[in-house]
């Protein structure tokens, strides 16, 4: 049985709004710029090296390159879900892809690692704009029947973006230069802002006066947070700074989440917790991320250190892996319906996590690359089969007032989980004696990969606790019908 809400607040603008425009072109407008925000920050991590050499940039700059997105991507993403609500979820999405757009023409031109950090960081703000409404404008703009197969294709993009975008970084860093990753941004994102004007509806949630306490105590909590998390392997775990850092950022949290109880226009509604579909979805896709995307950052390093792959072969190599999703993902979101979201998740977070154990249990000085193939296959369907079925899971029992909040906080969880994943199984990397020498490498390794792959099994079991999801579309489809 599925867990209700109180009801949410009428939304006067859905029963004005204009007629919907083809399916087609909806989901195409709500994709395309997630995909270049995907794409982009992928493409960045191959990057790197190059960056080394052309800005004579250090290690810890290195970092900040990747980190400066991060961060203000995790602590804009709430407020600009808010921001929607208030103002319009198409208004600041498109804001948001200009955001971003421009974030790109400062890193194209940036000629010393200073720039490009703070150009990094711009386009995280960006982004914060782009990704949680993306998928909330996308639920709203389709027909209720038709919302599996929408968030299906939106997690395909999502993975087409996961997929190409370490071959697309490989293949410009060989043959053109560094600007190009992010001159490539700025054509898509100027025609990307007008399609999504037309082609989507300026829906909001509740009319509510803006909760600036909330944002100003949750913005630098997940800074806080983040950051003491991608500092610690460096710093060390046990470091003033670190453990002021985590203290600081959870007293922040701990404050907001009482404000949250009391304000009568709260950032993040508790209620929405109450639902069974959403909290328990938010607690499988931290466990997915960080078992995740921890163990890939491992991996694709080890066919770079060990079988002396370049970042391009790399990249190809692990394709079986990140191209699957870009087929399941669409297949999950038509089957979710019919046989429910639950089942799908825990199967593909078993699969995912028998791919990773399976990875940890053969990785060697030696090992083949075709005995890599399977559990990268198997890794791939996992992961396809839970991108989808968690979008739909995370909003089905929710009225579309609340997708864009829902799909921040999902959005946050994620973030931090992607960067609590890859700081602990780097320090267990580095704990293990880990090394960029092939055998200290492949010891350190194997330990690493495997608790990603125990994560994994935890969150397949939190997610037994969903509801079966088969009867989810039917309730949302008599509450969230515009």
């Amino acid at each position: 049985m599925t867990t209700t809400l109180d009801p949410a607040p009428a939304q006067p603008s859905q029963r004005t709004a204009p007629r919907q425009r083809a399916f087609g072109l909806v989901v195409a407008a709500a994709s395309v710029p997630m995909f270049m925000a995907t794409l982009d920050n992928l493409v960045m991590t191959n990057a790197l090296p190059v960056l080394h050499r052309d800005l004579g940039a250090s290690v810890e700059e290195l970092q900040w390159f990747v980190n400066a997105y991060t961060l203000a991507f995790a602590g804009a993403i709430l407020l600009a879900s808010a921001l929607g609500d208030r103002f319009g979820r198409r208004t600041v999405f498109a804001i948001g892809i200009a955001v971003f757009g421009i974030g790109s023409v400062l890193a194209a031109l940036s000629t010393d690692p200073s720039q490009l950090i703070v150009a990094r960081a711009v386009q995280g703000l960006g982004g914060a704009g782009i990704f949680p409404l993306s998928l909330a404008l996308l639920s709203g703009g389709v027909a209720p029947e038709r919302r599996p197969l929408a968030i299906g294709i939106w997690g395909g993009v999502s993975g087409l973006g996961v997929a190409v975008g370490p071959l697309v970084g490989g293949a410009i860093m060989e043959g053109w230069n560094w600007q190009a990753i992010f001159w490539l941004n700025v054509p898509i994102a100027i025609l990307a802002i007008p399609f999504a004007l037309w082609a989507l509806r300026n829906d909001r949630g509740a009319r509510v006066r803006l909760d600036l306490i909330g944002a100003v105590m949750i913005a630098p909590s997940v800074v806080l947070l983040v950051h003491a998390i991608v500092r610690g392997n460096d710093d060390g775990w046990g470091s003033f700074g670190v453990i002021a850092e985590l203290v600081a950022g959870l007293v922040l949290l701990a404050g907001f989440v009482a404000w949250q109880a009391r304000a009568s226009a709260p950032l993040v509604p508790l209620r929405l917790f109450r639902d069974r579909s959403f909290t328990v979805t938010n607690i499988a896709g931290f466990g997915f991320s960080f078992g995740t995307f921890g163990a890939i950052f491992l991996l694709i390093q080890y066919m770079q250190v060990v079988q002396g792959a370049s970042p391009w072969e790399a990249a190809v190599r692990t394709t079986p892996w990140t191209l699957a999703p870009m087929v399941i993902a669409p297949l999950a979101g038509l089957l979710a319906p019919r046989i429910g979201t639950r089942i799908l998740m825990v199967v593909g977070l078993v699969m995912q996590a028998t791919a990773l154990i399976w990875l940890a249990a053969i990785l060697d000085l030696d090992t083949p690359y075709a005995a890599m193939v399977a559990p990268f296959v198997i890794a791939g369907v996992g992961m396809g089969l839970v991108f989808a079925p968690s979008a739909t899971a995370l909003l089905a029992t929710l009225g579309i007032v609340d997708h864009a909040k829902a799909s921040g906080v999902n959005s946050t969880v994620r973030e931090i989980g992607l960067a609590l994943g890859t700081a602990v199984l780097t320090a267990i990397f580095l704990g293990a004696g880990g090394e960029l020498v092939p055998d200290l490498y492949v010891e350190a390794a194997r330990p690493a990969v495997f608790v990603g792959g125990i994560v994994l099994v935890i969150s397949a079991i939190a997610a037994l606790w969903l509801p079966a999801g088969r009867a989810l579309e039917s309730h949302a489809r008599g509450r969230n019908t515009p």
